[in-house]
């Protein structure tokens, strides 16, 4: 027996276990543990701009689930096919049923609990509307429709979003505004490119942390921002073949260990012999990259050197900006020679249209660079 998927629903808030405002990491990590329920889950983005456009989750047959493209926040939560019977759908509005595989929702019904609204097509509240548009065709107002027929319209799609500030509704590629469910997650990452850090601020907190390299210890990053994902001791020692004294390098590094805030999209390398952050690294969480997914986006900034000591606004270039732009900024002369990476050389049969990435090495900053120019890793040492 299919088991029936039972979603309340909350205008300008969310529907069921999905609240508007959770980031695209953090859901896809929880459908991870609802396969019983969403057994089909399709991630569909722009391959050529993934780094700033709309991602778009379907979790077959009856939801869609839009994300803004700079912040991978869900912005829309759209409930559909409310008759498929594979699973079938009940949708409830504060403890009350107002749809079934038993009871479709129709027009009149929708009036009766949400109350009277502007005529139109559609029926909109603040924060949810119902259209009664079906899967390509148009099943709205017609010609000579009777008061009878309008009135037993059945919804085919229901739409929620936050909602409409000063009274202007949010277009679908606006970002979503601060709320709760953001609170402690960052909202910025400013990466200092004159070696003094990184400066971390948080959605709805006095907290600013400063991340520096051979200043800040494990215990600063325990107390700032709670135990890490996971603590993973460093084996790789590949890179020190471009050192120039690697034997150096390999006998302080071989009890390093990072930090990995997965939440944050934020990795630190710390020193196993001092304790103190030798490494942040800083992930873009790109569609189609090899990484996608095993982080968060972080929404990072490159911050330049002021032009003077009265300027206080000091130039910046963000995640989202392309590759050639970030070395321009970085060195105005040509983009130093890069290093191929493929992260799929580490698994059998994991195939990728796009596996291949580059590293620019610059003063302090290593870019990773994937075939479409975006930065999908920053790497600060």
């Amino acid at each position: 027996m299919i088991s029936t998927l039972d979603l309340d629903i909350r205008p300008g808030s969310g529907v069921g276990m999905f609240e508007l405002g959770a980031s695209l990491w953090a859901v896809i990590d929880m459908l991870r543990g609802l396969q019983h329920l969403f057994p089909q889950v399709e991630v569909k983005f722009d391959p050529d701009n993934s780094a700033t456009t709309p991602v778009i989750l379907h979790l077959r047959p009856h939801l869609d689930l839009l994300f803004s493209g700079y912040h991978q926040r869900l912005h829309t939560i759209c409930v559909r096919r409310l008759r498929e019977p594979h699973p079938p759908l009940t949708l409830r509005y504060k403890n009350t049923v107002i749809s079934s595989a038993a009871e479709p929702l129709v027009r009149v019904h929708v009036s009766r609990t949400f109350g009277p609204t502007y005529p139109g097509d559609e029926l909109k509240y603040p924060g949810i509307w119902f259209s009664f548009d079906g899967d390509g065709v148009n099943e709205g107002f017609k010609g000579g429709i009777t008061h009878m027929e309008q009135r037993t319209q059945e919804v085919k799609h229901i739409f929620v979003r936050q909602k409409p500030v000063d009274g202007e509704e949010r277009d679908a590629l606006d970002e979503v505004l601060p709320c709760p469910i953001m609170h402690g997650d960052i909202s910025s990452a400013i990466i200092k490119v004159i070696h003094e850090g990184v400066h971390f601020n948080f959605y709805s907190s006095t907290l600013h942390l400063l991340a520096r390299i051979g200043v800040t210890t494990a215990q600063d990053l325990t107390i700032d921002l709670g135990p890490p994902s996971r603590v993973h001791h460093k084996e790789d020692e590949r890179m020190t073949i471009h050192s120039p004294n690697p034997q150096a390098f390999e006998d302080e590094g071989s009890t390093d260990y990072f930090y990995n805030y997965f939440h944050h999209g934020v990795d630190f390398l710390i020193s196993g012999q001092t304790h103190i952050v030798r490494k942040i690294i800083i992930h873009s969480n790109v569609p189609g990259s090899p990484l996608f997914q095993r982080y968060k986006r972080c929404p990072w900034e490159l911050e330049g050197k002021p032009e003077d000591d009265e300027d206080d606004s000091p130039p910046r270039k963000h995640f989202y900006d392309k590759f050639e732009m970030m070395s321009h900024f970085l060195s105005p002369q040509e983009p130093p020679p890069s290093m191929l990476l493929d992260r799929t050389d580490e698994y059998d049969n994991v195939t990728l249209a796009s596996s291949t990435t580059r590293l620019y090495g610059y003063d302090g900053v290593i870019l990773e660079v994937n075939e479409a120019s975006q930065v999908v890793t920053v790497i600060l040492f």
